[in-house]
């Protein structure tokens, strides 16, 4: 396990959530026992059944004191007032599975402060999981209006309020190249689609809960501060991704950069404002053969969203070469173990019911219609100018497809 620490003897923690189980990936442990220093050089060496916890030093272990969890366990560590702590509750994509949640990052202060970047298709569930108070998560920054980026907000929304969140639900999000693209529209109305459940709900429970505080903020903005409160200043840059609209966030605390890209192609923005993060997310997709094989995706269509819409494994490489930061996450890829290994390979290259829990779309009834390129609704020329180059790298990619399908797909 890998520990951040800065010269102020900060920590950052970070835990991921990818299924029914928490994975830790960097963390502070709890400190182990520490012998008392002898009195003098007189004093006896402990016996080995005295021995403290502490197995870098001694590698011996006490037969009562508790060792250094090397897992994560909801309400059993302090957060300390100069440590962050991130949980990934969902990593996953737009497809549901029982496994793998969609894209959901918890991030939570030494100050009390907690913020939920992104609560995708599954990830109200993994929240629940964490038994933390609702009244602590009403802070919800959306990067885009994907289902697998907000798809789970009304469960949080209800069932926030419904679980003892007696305030308003305060979401900050971007605005969209029309009104109708905007986060304001899109809560404004599915507060209309629930019509019905919070009508159901007057005169039965505390009302204050079951309303949305919206800040829609110009997705152009670049470095501009969306939030400043309690010594947390938290900007967003533009994203490229599918439409104009989507950004990514910087949050700076205590010393502390953290990044968030939610869904983008690599672009100038994150390369710039990104760089020397103390930790930064990166979405990093399915590899355009694995998109073929399992998604059943047509070549034509996985080289489309698996290279310019998304961010390539072998991209992801080159953006994190670029700004170095001090520890890189990789997300939005269903983590199997047949799918991990090519991702990391690229990266560097640059009468119980039984489920499976890895479980990928079933094969689609009917042949897939090719995508028409012409009815894209294309980027406006201020995004577009954003893109990094990455044709040099993701070109093998179109030459092994381009091969195996007997196509001739050119990158945009």
């Amino acid at each position: 396990m890998a520990t951040i620490e800065r010269p102020s003897s900060a920590f950052l923690t970070v835990a991921t959530f990818v299924g029914f189980s928490l994975y830790i990936l960097g963390c502070t442990p709890p400190k182990p026992e520490q012998q008392e220093p002898a009195a003098n050089n007189d004093q006896a060496a402990p016996e080995p059944d005295q021995a403290q916890a502490d197995t870098g030093t001694t590698g011996k272990y006490s037969p009562v004191k508790a060792r250094a969890r090397d897992f994560y366990a909801p309400n059993t560590e302090d957060l300390g007032p100069d440590e962050m702590r991130l949980i990934a509750c969902g990593t996953g994509m737009p497809t549901a599975r029982p496994k793998q949640a969609a894209s959901c990052w918890l991030l939570e202060l030494g100050n009390g402060d907690k913020f939920v970047f992104d609560v995708g298709t599954g990830s109200a569930e993994r929240i629940a999981a964490l038994q933390i108070p609702y009244n602590y998560l009403d802070k919800v920054f959306l990067s885009h209006l994907h289902t697998d980026h907000f798809g789970d907000l009304d469960a949080l929304f209800v069932g926030g309020a419904l679980a003892g969140r007696q305030r308003p639900l305060r979401v900050w999000g971007p605005s969209g190249e029309t009104p109708e693209r905007g986060t304001k529209y899109a809560l404004e109305h599915l507060r209309k689609a629930l019509t019905w459940d919070l009508d159901g709900r007057q005169g039965l429970t505390d009302p204050r809960g079951y309303h949305f505080d919206v800040t829609e903020f110009d997705y152009m903005g670049v470095n501009a501060i969306v939030y400043q409160e309690n010594g947390v200043t938290i900007r967003s840059i533009p994203a490229i991704h599918s439409l104009d609209g989507p950004v990514s966030f910087i949050v700076e605390w205590n010393g502390f950069k953290f990044v968030f890209g939610g869904d983008t192609y690599p672009n100038k923005w994150y390369a710039k404002y990104a760089t020397g993060a103390d930790l930064a997310i990166h979405e990093c997709f399915v590899a355009v053969p694995d998109m073929i094989e399992k998604f059943k995706f047509t070549p034509q269509g996985a080289l489309a969203v698996g290279t310019q819409i998304h961010t390539a494994p072998e991209a992801f490489g080159k953006v994190m070469s670029i700004i170095k930061p001090r520890m890189a996450v990789a997300y939005h890829f269903f983590k199997d173990f047949d799918t991990t290994g090519p991702i990391s390979d690229r990266i560097r290259t640059v009468r119980m019911a039984i489920v499976d829990e890895d479980v990928w779309p079933p094969p689609a009834t009917d042949k897939p219609q090719l995508p028409d390129p012409a009815a894209r609704i294309p980027y406006s020329d201020a995004i577009s100018s954003g893109r990094l180059d990455m044709k040099k790298v993701i070109q093998p990619t179109y030459d092994e497809i381009n091969k195996q399908y007997g196509l001739n797909e050119k990158q945009e």
